[in-house]
């Protein structure tokens, strides 16, 4: 089943995260409060999967009333290439057309080679005509990648 995630997904949601090798974690955006705080500001976009009672499948997604962004998109590793990832992507772009954003983009680690795969395979485009810059305003919100 894909619904739309809440709060109470939360720990269910980290723990997926968490069984996911590669997968970053920011200290700051990614605890509790953090999630709240996005899923508070984008109440109707974010998405779970769920399959006999847990979540097997995530993405946080947002838009700032123009583009649409996702994060965190993952599948747990035991239910992959079922469809669920497909499934997500497109509740949560219908979700996005709901509140009339006509664009969403995302940015995949160049070594996430799954990820990368599902992207190309599902009919989006990865961009060569642009470079992606980002500034970091609070140090204490640390990455940490799973090993």
């Amino acid at each position: 089943m894909i619904r739309t995630m809440n709060i109470d997904d939360y720990d269910q949601v980290r723990d997926l995260w968490m069984c996911i090798k590669g997968f970053a974690i920011r200290s700051i955006d990614d605890s509790r409060e953090g999630v709240d705080h996005f899923l508070k500001r984008n109440p109707t976009t974010s998405v779970v999967a769920e399959a006999d009672g847990r979540i097997i499948g995530s993405i946080l997604c947002g838009h700032d009333g123009r583009r649409g962004c996702f994060y965190h998109v993952c599948v747990h590793p035991d239910h992959r290439r079922k469809g669920i990832g497909k499934q997500m992507v497109v509740f949560a772009m219908n979700a996005l057309k709901e509140e009339h954003i006509n664009k969403v983009s995302l940015i995949a680690f160049t070594q996430n080679d799954i990820g990368n795969v599902f992207w190309k395979t599902i009919g989006w485009t990865k961009r060569e005509d642009l470079n992606y810059y980002d500034f970091t305003l609070n140090e204490e919100n640390i990455v940490r990648f799973n090993e």
